[in-house]
């Protein structure tokens, strides 16, 4: 699956939502930046997460205004590299059952080859060698 025409990168740091203070500004400006750039791209588990901290749909898009992103569904390629990514983090010892939502979100950003906004360089890196990440300072 090819980049979409006009999708520049995948939303999935939720600190400007939830107003981390370690990570808020950091979170503010890359935003802002990939905001410049183009749309942004949200599956069900980037909204899910959003989603969280309102108590109404209605407050989900006054935070999530419609004409910045593009949503998009879990594409079964996505998926698949999700699962795969999921049993090698069983075979180094993780002891999570069920596929976790990073590999969900890490996978579909592959697949639609934009770059991710992400704090955690590492579990990417590890499940996705060839994914462009968009990195916070830790």
């Amino acid at each position: 699956m090819s980049n979409p025409d006009g999708v520049r990168g995948f939303e999935r740091d939720i600190d400007v939502i939830t107003a981390d203070p370690c990570w808020q500004q950091w979170s503010e400006e890359q935003l802002r930046r990939w905001l410049d750039r183009g749309t942004l791209l949200i599956n069900p588990i980037v909204y899910a997460e959003i989603a969280f901290a309102c108590e109404t749909i209605e407050a989900v898009d006054d935070l999530l205004p419609a004409h910045l992103y593009v949503y998009r569904s879990i594409p079964h390629e996505a998926a698949f590299l999700a699962a795969q990514a999921h049993a090698e983090y069983r075979t180094r010892g993780g002891s999570r059952q069920t596929v976790l939502a990073d590999f969900l979100i890490g996978a579909h950003a592959l697949v639609e080859r934009v770059p991710l906004l992400t704090r955690d360089r590492r579990r990417y890196r590890q499940a996705f060698p060839g994914l462009r990440l968009c990195l916070g300072g830790r």
